[in-house]
């Protein structure tokens, strides 16, 4: 694994500009970041990477069989008891899922360390999926990469797929807060994919979604929503005044009710207690309210993104913490194993999983040794 100095395509911000990706810079800052791309060997890809992404991928499917039919397990991770059945009875359908994303700290050098899984509504997959491909195909075009330097990336191609399985035949609607950018972005992708897996698909903003007065969901034009996909989180969703209309079961969600089980720090110690030691794992525990966090550990809320809420001790008095709005107190303590350096950015691997297979990865780096808001995305390439 190497980082690469890249010369950037004269038009890319056009190009971005066309498809869609508004926001390839943020506050003057560059998001988007093709000056650099980190290099990989297919070993690494095939061998580091792939294969624990799926293996850890079927030991948390194996974990939701266990934590759904547990009481005890499902208020370790701080989910709502009023939900539990309701969750549980999505688990026994198999209601389907589309995708998820597990990040790691990864340097070439040893086993790939999951920090976590955004497994309910991951994003940085329009510019995983599609705009560094395009990278790729229009730097080997230039021949400013080896005619053979491929990528770890059919995630497109999957989500076609998976969408073509799990919603055939079906209007799905897509819903997000259009004053998001990026999420109105990964939205809009998504929708993209799915309409050329032959699927119908209409758009709605979150706000806008009403509900009748025998429960059911409702767009604007007052037709029934059978089939969201919602860029919003399910603990979010809980915590609404509408809730309570969820437990009827009259709304099939993308994703599905019991991904709330693997959409919290808590699965991490869930993990580590049933596979302790195994190589892609970091030792983990849930944290006691008010616990110090000692030398060596990170705490990490059970609900939290983008690198918010954070508390990382290292040694010789560097800690780090972060603001946010997710410090509810309920939180776990991970081992710290600090991301490696690369010219002086450090790279988190974004492992991607469409279905139940590993489908390609991004990279977001940042300054400092917690990915946060900040972060950008640079491409990668294989290249041996």
């Amino acid at each position: 694994m190497q980082r690469l100095a890249a010369k950037e395509r004269a038009d890319w911000r056009a190009q971005a500009e066309r498809d869609g990706f508004t926001f390839h810079t943020i506050d003057g800052e560059p998001y988007w970041d093709e000056s650099a791309y980190y290099a990989f060997t297919l070993h690494e890809i095939e061998d580091d990477i792939e294969a624990p992404t799926n293996e850890l991928h079927e030991m948390a499917i194996a974990l939701v069989d266990e934590v759904v039919r547990s009481a005890e397990l499902l208020a370790k991770l701080g989910i709502a008891p009023a939900y539990w059945d309701w969750i549980k009875r999505s688990w026994e359908r198999r209601d389907p899922h589309l995708y998820g994303r597990m990040d790691f700290a990864y340097d070439g050098s040893g086993p790939a360390k999951l920090f976590e899984l955004n497994y309910d509504t991951p994003t940085s997959l329009f510019e995983a999926g599609y705009f560094q491909w395009t990278w790729l195909e229009d730097l080997k075009r230039a021949r400013q990469l080896p005619g053979d330097a491929d990528q770890f990336n059919r995630i497109q191609e999957a989500l076609q797929e998976r969408f073509a399985a799990i919603a055939a035949r079906k209007l799905v609607h897509f819903a997000s807060f259009p004053d998001a950018p990026e999420d109105e972005a990964t939205v809009l992708y998504l929708r993209d994919c799915a309409e050329q897996a032959g699927v119908s698909t209409e758009g709605i903003a979150i706000d806008d979604i009403g509900i009748t007065d025998d429960g059911r969901f409702t767009d604007l034009d007052d037709r029934i929503i059978d089939t969201l996909f919602k860029l919003y989180p399910l603990e979010d969703m809980f915590r609404d005044s509408f809730g309570s209309n969820l437990l009827g079961d009259t709304l099939r969600l993308i994703e599905p009710p019991w991904k709330a089980v693997l959409s919290n720090k808590g699965v991490l110690p869930l993990l580590w207690e049933r596979h302790r030691g195994h190589p892609n794992l970091l030792e983990s525990r849930f944290a006691e309210r008010g616990e110090r966090v000692e030398t060596g550990w990170v705490r990490k809320p059970l609900f939290s993104r983008e690198g918010a809420n954070i508390t990382l001790a290292l040694g010789a008095g560097n800690r780090i913490d972060t603001d946010g709005p997710y410090d509810s107190g309920l939180a776990i303590l991970q081992a710290a194993r600090p991301l490696t350096a690369f010219g002086g950015r450090y790279p988190l691997v974004g492992s991607w999983v469409v279905g139940d297979e590993a489908v390609g990865i991004g990279i977001r780096e940042d300054s400092t040794l917690v990915t946060g808001n900040g972060a950008r995305f640079l491409p990668h390439a294989i290249l041996g």
